[in-house]
This record gives C-alpha cells, structure tokens and sequence, in this order.
C-alpha cells in the first residue's frame, strides 16, 4: 500500500545497532496485534561498531516510506546532527521525512503504536513527543 491510506513508517535511530533493534522489536510488540506500522532500525556503523551512519538511517528510511511520511526518531549527540543534516541536504531522506523531538524508546512506542492506527504523520509527531510527559513516579 501507498499513499493514502498507506501508514507513516518510523525509523529508530541510535549510535548502537543493537539497541535501535530492540527498541524497535518493543515498539511493534507494544503496538498490539493486527497490521503494524512499518518500522526500521538505523543502528551503529555499517561494519557493526558503535556510531551513526547516514547510509543506514537512508536505506531504513527508504524501506518504511509508503508515502505518508516517516518518522525518524534518534537517540543522542551524532545521531541527532547527522539525521538534521540529512534533512538539510534534502535529496537523502524521503519526502516527508520528519525528525521528531521525542525521548527514544517513549516516544518510539508512541509513534508505532498512532502509525499503526493509522494517524498521519504529524498525529504520530504529537504522540510521540507528548511521551515527554510521562511520568514515572
């Protein structure tokens, strides 16, 4: 499915593969049974080590974009500049790509679980970063 009617993909950024991974795995787990949202890992460095590369949050965003926009939340520091830039450049994210002010995990459980009930992007923006408000205590 594409374009309307066709869910925003989320990609989950952080400098380790392993935890965009695992965010990600709760992200679709917590979002319930049925047809999830498409959702994308963007971790670490191509040959595995620690960092973020722009060649992975590319083809990750790539692999979610169904023309309702992508949601791209990042963990810290680099992965923030890097994907900022990205958007700047203009030619390496999709259209619609949209960087979100979220905390991580939160707000990649948000995004997940509004885009895989269908809300459009800036529905899911706002989930995702009301997730700021969760308290814990």
């Amino acid at each position: 499915m594409s374009g309307p009617g066709a869910p925003v993909g989320v990609v989950l950024v952080s400098h380790s593969a392993a935890v965009a991974a695992s965010v990600a795995e709760l992200a679709r787990g917590l979002a319930g049974g049925g047809v999830t949202a498409p959702v994308a890992a963007a971790g670490g460095l191509p040959d595995g080590s620690l960092g973020t590369s722009a060649e992975l949050i590319a083809r990750a965003a790539e692999s979610v974009d169904q023309g309702a926009g992508v949601a791209v939340l990042v963990d810290l520091g680099s992965a923030v500049l890097t994907v900022k830039a990205m958007l700047a450049e203009g030619d390496e994210l999709p259209d619609g790509a949209r960087l979100l002010d979220a905390p991580f995990v939160e707000g990649a459980v948000a995004a997940v679980v509004s885009a895989s009930a269908g809300a459009d992007l800036d529905a899911v923006e706002a989930a995702a970063v009301e997730a700021y408000d969760y308290r814990k205590v």
